[in-house]
This record gives C-alpha cells, structure tokens and sequence, in this order.
C-alpha cells in the first residue's frame, strides 16, 4: 500500500509540471495537427496533381478460344477478339487518358529496355499464351507481366492498382466458365467467350460510365463514400501512422525522464532520507517504479482518445489496440528505468537522453518515414525492430491495419520479453545501487 502512495504521489508531481504535460500531450498532438491542416488543406483544393504514368505495353497475346464482345461493351467502341485486346481497350479509354500515357512496342526486351532507359515508367507485357492459358479451366494460369521502375511509387502503384481490378473481374470470369463447363459439360473454348460477353453486359453496357465501372475500386453501390469521405480516408491514412509515431516516441521520453526523478531525488537528498525511514527500501524503490509505469499509462491513453475525438483516427478494435497500448506502456517504462540505472546524475542523464532516445526513436519510426516507397518500407520494417520503439510501432500499426489479433499478440509479447529485460537489469541495478 506504500508503494502505491509513493507511486501516486510521484504521479502527482508530474502531473503539476507544465512542461510536462506540454510535452507529454500538447507536443505529439501539435505536430499530428500540422500534417493534418496540411492535407486537410490538400484535400479541400481537389487532392493532389498526379503527372500521367507513361507505360509501355507488348501486347503479345495470339489468341486462343474465339470470342465476339458487343463493341458497346468496351470503352471506344472497339473491338476485341483476344484477352489482351480487351486489356489493351480498356486501358487506351478516355477515362484512362487521364492517368496514363500509353505506347507500343514489339516484344517484351523493348518494353523492358523502355523501363530501364526511363522512357516508360511501368511496362504490360501480355503473353502469347494469355487468352489460351485463360480458357484452360483446369491447368491454365494466365499471368501479366508487370515490370516497373524501382525508383517510381506512387504511378506504379496507381497502373498496378488498375491491373489488379481488371484481374479479379476476370478470375471471377475463369470461375464461372468452370461452373458452366462442369454443368453443361461443353467444351470450354466455346464457353469461355460467351461468359466474358456476359460479364462485359453486366459490368460495363448497363452503366452510365462503363470505365469507371470496371475501374472503380470503392466499396459495393450502396456503401460508397462520397469524395469527401475518400480525401478524409486518404489525409488519415497519412496523419494516423504520424500520431502513431509521436506518442511513441514521446512515451519512452516521458518513461525516462519520470524514472530520472530517482537521481533527482538522489541529488537532492530525499531518497537517502526515504531509506532511513520504517518504510523497506524494496517499497519505496517500488512506488517509483510504479509511477514510471502509471505516468506513462496516463500519457498514451489520453493520446489514443485525443487523436481519436480530434483527428477521427481509427485504432482498430479494442482488444487489438489493448494490446497495442500494454506493448507500449511496459516497454517505454521499462526503457526509462533501464537507461536510468546505468547514469550517476541528471546531467549525465540529459546527454545521455538527447542522444539514445532520439537515435533509437529515429530507428523506430523508419517503418514510418518508409511507407511511400515498397522497398524502404521492407529495409524500415526489418531496421525498426532493432530497437524497442520498432516493436511498439509495429503493434499500433497492425492493430490500426486490422490484422488479427493473434497478429497484434505475438508483437505484443516480443514487447512484453523486451520490457521484461530491461526491468530487471534496471531493478537489479538500483538495488546493488543502493544497498
């Protein structure tokens, strides 16, 4: 029960502090709010200005079963009578000349070659076997190449985006030329045109705007956010991971500098004073740990219902993010008395903060600063688990990403054998410290 009191009353002190609660609240949610306002801004003035991605593509598909699409079924009016027609149709519509910017070449090394001189940012090359392997319902694998600069993202990510829509309509095509060919037993090159005519008839000849039918990514007709919703949706998927990184990265400031009021104490003379009286030395250093661990507990929790009330930042559910927070909590606490034990002042304390907490907080939010780019974001996610703040970062962000919570458990216990650690190094430390 001492150690509760000794606990609450450290918890007391720091809450009295102003440039504490500046920099345990008003900081993480300050910077958060800049990105915001910048994107809110963004959005308000029609969103970004994307350039057209310039692709290349080889069409290099000879057919296989035959089959006649109604020509009013496919953007222009054109005619297809391969797989890789229909794909090329779609992708020179109108609606599509916005985003892209399309040129033909004879074979794959040229649309390779136009990738790697950077002439083209992204090249298609359709196989001759496309529409054959397409029509084998049992064997048949039909694949697309996709071959894009490394250095590009965000126009790439925009074709494959494209790609992959018009992909999934077609497998639900293939599924459905193997239902009818099991049902009817007929032969699935017969087949396999009429199924594409009907799925063209339903997804494309009864809508006002057939590309953005076909091209149209948001939730079923009924459930679609309006464009309001969509720059909202997209600012947040931006500002979210921020917030996420600032509470982490100021709760293991906030963990180290109320585990440093112990060599505050030290220096001032309290806690020899504290040792002498009836009360055992295993309780008071107790209670001051406990503080460390209530502190921080009170910071990430007013963040998390902060930035959900201020900015609409969705964590995921409950459980996942319970998770989440305990990873965070136990690991920035554990942190602070760890890195405390191993300092004689709070001068030494000072230098050594600014210079550990920044570094490892840097390296924990790679993960972070990496998210535009595929592959920084594969180096970021593998670099950030090297130190604590990684791990705490990856919980908040599979909870907020809706993984399964089995997902979020085991991040959370990889925290929980990092905290463990530390706290009793820590604890082993100030006990020799101060026998």
């Amino acid at each position: 029960m001492k150690a509760f009191d000794i606990a609450l009353n450290d918890l007391t002190r720091s809450f009295r502090s102003a440039f504490a609660i500046i920099f345990m609240f008003a900081i993480p949610l300050l910077v958060t709010g800049m990105f915001y306002l910048m994107f809110g801004n963004i959005a308000e003035s029609d969103g970004f200005n994307l350039p057209r991605t310039k692709i290349s593509i080889a069409n290099m598909d000879a057919g296989g079963p035959k089959f006649q699409v109604n020509p009013k079924n496919i953007p222009g009016g054109r005619k297809a009578e391969t797989m890789g027609d229909l794909i090329v149709s779609i992708l020179e519509s109108d609606e599509m000349a916005d985003l892209i910017e399309i040129s033909f070449v004879a074979d794959p090394q040229a649309a390779r070659a136009a990738v790697d001189s950077q002439q083209s940012q992204v090249a298609i090359i359709i196989p001759t076997d496309f529409s054959e392997q397409f029509a084998d319902i049992e064997e048949g694998k039909a694949v697309i190449e996709f071959y894009q600069d490394p250095t590009l993202t965000i126009g790439p990510a925009i074709m494959k985006s494209i790609m992959n829509r018009f992909l999934q309509g077609m497998s639900g095509v293939k599924i459905a030329v193997d239902v009818f060919t099991d049902e009817a037993d007929a032969s699935q090159y017969m087949l396999t045109g009429q199924v594409v005519e009907q799925y063209l008839d339903l997804s494309l000849a009864l809508s006002d705007d057939p590309e953005g039918e076909l091209l149209d990514v948001r939730a079923p007709s009924g459930d679609q956010p309006s464009a309001a919703e969509e720059s909202q949706n997209a600012m947040l998927g931006i500002v979210g991971p921020i917030m996420a990184g600032m509470m982490i990265f100021y709760a293991f400031f906030t963990g180290a500098s109320t585990a440093q009021s112990i060599l505050k104490e030290e220096e001032e003379r309290t806690l020899p004073r504290l040792f002498t009286t009836p009360t055992p030395q295993a309780t008071i250093l107790t209670g001051k740990f406990l503080s460390v661990f209530l502190t921080v507990c009170m910071q990430v929790l007013v963040l998390l219902i902060a930035a959900r009330l201020i900015f609409k930042i969705q964590w995921g559910d409950f459980l996942s993010v319970a998770l989440a927070a305990a990873g965070i909590i136990l690991s920035a606490s554990s942190f602070g008395i760890f890195v405390n034990s191993f300092v004689k002042n709070t001068k030494q304390a000072g230098v050594l903060f600014g210079g550990v907490l920044t570094v490892t907080g840097m390296l924990g939010m790679i993960s972070i600063f990496g998210m535009g780019s595929p592959g920084a974001a594969r180096l970021g996610d593998t670099v950030s688990l090297l130190v604590p703040q990684g791990w705490a970062i990856r919980g908040l962000m599979q909870s907020m990403n809706g993984e399964p919570v089995g997902t979020v458990l085991v991040t959370a216990l990889a925290m929980l054998v990092w905290s463990a650690a530390f706290f009793i190094v820590g604890v082993l430390r100030f006990n020799r410290r101060y026998v």
